[in-house]
């Protein structure tokens, strides 16, 4: 499923192609109208050593939503990034669009206590008009109204006021929110998520999402948030307390739209988000999401998971930065501006990155927002990139060594009988070429996950590590087999 980038980056943004009707497949705000869609490439590599050069137009209800602009009311897409290589990543597939560049047994969230306002003193002589009061108070709230007499009879006893209103507790213990309620988490969440506005060396940009990491100042975030400033722009992060600090890339990685930042002069104190783990998260799981929707800082939404391994196909609209995913499903409200911001869990701990919404467009507006479809990196998979990240500043992903098709409809993910630019489609010595694998071959499982389609391999196979082993089950000649494959691995987005 292809799918719109949230981040609210300066140009607007093409959306990338729908993806097969199965598994779904990030998200930002693209500043003017989307841009009808071109057919996507037949042949991309799908699977991680090449891929076709070509980027498909975006598709009015898909393209790519970039980050908010800072200055304006209104949010478009960053400035479009030059691929690392014209040949990869490939574009998303024809899918169903799904987004756009944008645990269980939770407690359950009821809403806080009242608080009534204060009653002021009552004169002596108005008793039949305190008794109605008390029997309509006695009929509603039980032994909330005989409370409530006896305030206003304590009143009545003291001074000679002539109102009737009944005094609640002003005890500030009472307006505490209970850690397990929506409230109570984000309010302990929020000083650790920041605003993030990039702004690019030609004066585009937008604003995204992002929330601490550790306590060295590492901010996670997505990289269609801060591609457009990457290079020769600026970062800035501000805490919800407001504070601003200048930030630097680390690392970005465009295949898995991940992105780590570095705050140059960190506060004492920071509290980095606790991480969950999204292998875990039901269908049902409550969910909370905070992020600056339309450059709206601080905004948190609350939702549940609606579905897992969504295979999620995005583009970012700068014609090569297309990326992948096996995505958390969720209807909490995900917009422009949301991108890169975390996806919680109902205990407070991060169990996804949101990077992309569906949205069916609409006429005479620069953007769309949350029909209540989005997606969200699983932390899992997102820890192991920033991880790496930190460490080397490139990303490094698993690959098959062979180049599949993004066709739609054919059933599974079909190695092309060609790579790019004329190479060939099974890596000789790779792991597919020693597991027997051929051009022809169409793969219709990846362990116990049923492939429809090449991006949905591709999301499949990023949610592992270089030498994990997997089991493929393929068609060939109109008959099934099975072939044990050890990931290899390629390094760098070129």
């Amino acid at each position: 499923m292809s799918t719109e980038n949230e981040g609210n980056e300066g140009n607007a943004a093409e959306a990338a192609p729908s993806v097969p009707s199965a598994p779904p497949v990030p998200a930002d705000a693209p500043q003017g109208p989307p841009q009808s869609a071109p057919a996507a490439p037949s042949h991309p590599d799908a699977t991680a050593t090449q891929q076709q050069p070509h980027s498909p137009a975006p598709d009015p209800a898909t393209a790519p939503m970039n980050p908010v602009p800072a200055a304006a009311p209104q949010y478009a897409p960053p400035a479009p990034q030059a691929a690392a290589d014209a040949g990869w990543p490939p574009p998303p597939p024809a899918v169903p669009a799904y987004a756009h560049h944008a645990q269980g047994g939770g407690p359950v969230w009821g809403a806080p206590g009242q608080v009534h306002a204060p009653d002021a003193p009552r004169k002596r002589g108005a008793g039949g008009l305190v008794a109605a009061v008390v029997v309509a108070a006695l009929v509603a709230g039980g032994v909330g109204g005989a409370l409530g007499f006896w305030a206003a009879d304590s009143n009545n006893s003291s001074d000679s006021s002539g109102s009737t209103t009944v005094s609640a507790s002003g005890n500030p213990q009472d307006l505490k929110r209970d850690p397990g309620t929506v409230a109570g988490v984000a309010a302990k969440a929020l000083p650790s998520v920041v605003t993030i506005d990039a702004q690019g060396g030609d004066g585009e940009g937008g604003t995204g999402t992002g929330f601490v990491y550790d306590k060295e100042g590492h901010i996670l975030t997505n990289n269609h948030v801060v591609a457009s400033a990457a290079d020769s722009g600026q970062l800035t992060a501000t805490f919800s307390n407001g504070k601003k600090y200048d930030a630097e890339v680390v690392g970005r990685a465009q295949g898995y739209d991940v992105a780590v930042l570095k705050l140059k002069n960190p506060p004492q104190g920071l509290t980095p988000l606790p991480l969950g783990n999204s292998d875990q998260v039901a269908v049902g799981d409550s969910t909370i999401a905070i992020g600056a929707p339309f450059g709206l800082s601080n905004t948190v939404t609350t939702g549940i998971i609606s579905a897992k391994n969504r295979p999620v196909a995005s583009g970012d609209g700068s014609g090569g930065s297309n990326s992948y995913m096996s995505a958390l499903q969720t209807d909490a409200s995900i917009n422009p501006g949301n991108s890169g911001g975390p996806l919680l869990s109902a205990g407070g701990a991060v169990i996804g990155i949101n990077s992309a919404i569906q949205s069916t467009g609409s006429s005479g507006q620069s953007q769309a927002g949350s029909i209540g479809l989005g997606f969200a990196i699983p932390v899992n998979q997102a820890k192991n990139v920033a991880q790496q990240l930190i460490k080397t500043g490139q990303p490094v992903y698993p690959v098959i060594g062979a180049t599949v098709t993004m066709d739609e409809k054919t059933g599974g993910a079909v190695i092309s009988d060609q790579g790019a630019g004329g190479t060939e489609a099974v890596s000789k010595d790779g792991p597919a070429a020693r597991a027997g694998l051929k051009a022809g071959d169409v793969i219709t499982k990846f362990n116990d996950t049923v492939v429809d389609s090449g991006p949905t391999l591709i999301g499949e196979i990023w949610t592992h590590k270089p030498g994990d082993k997997v089991t493929l089950t393929y068609k060939r000649d109109g008959k099934t087999a099975t072939a044990e494959v050890t990931l290899g691995e390629r390094k760098g987005d070129s």
